[in-house]
């Protein structure tokens, strides 16, 4: 079992930044997956490593499986800015979910999940292990 230390080490970071003044901004994508795509769905997600990990402003990132009742998955990630999402969205998501040439990257084109919706929030409190309460602005 991981110690107190390690599973912090592994938390997301304080949603306070110097950089931008602000909290930070999170968005979740919620993807409807029929049973029969899940499995693709997760193994392209296991294949984009550092797409998203080494852009500016990028903090978090989590792909949620639902476990029972739903065909909801959900993507979440955490930016310092609106604007860092937004210059991620213009670059690499693009080039990410753009796919390759050839018949396989016309299969990898071929959408996994068959609807999409973004929610938008800004991180108003936040609570990691050990903190004595939730760290607001």
């Amino acid at each position: 079992m991981p110690s107190a230390t390690n599973r912090r080490d592994r938390c997301p970071p304080a949603p306070w930044t110097a950089d931008n003044g602000g909290m930070s901004i999170v968005k979740i994508n919620v993807l409807t997956v029929p049973e029969e795509q899940r499995e693709t769905l997760e193994k392209r997600f296991a294949a984009r490593a550092g797409a998203v990990e080494n852009s500016d402003g990028f903090e978090w990132f989590e792909l949620l499986r639902p476990v029972e009742g739903t065909d909801t998955y959900l993507v979440y990630t955490r930016w310092r800015s609106e604007e860092d999402f937004q210059n991620w969205m213009s670059g690499r998501a693009q080039a990410a979910h753009g796919g390759g040439g050839g018949a396989e990257g016309a299969e990898q084109r071929k959408p996994a999940a068959s609807g999409a919706t973004l929610w938008s929030f800004e991180v108003v409190q936040q609570a990691t292990p050990g903190q004595s309460g939730p760290a607001t602005e």
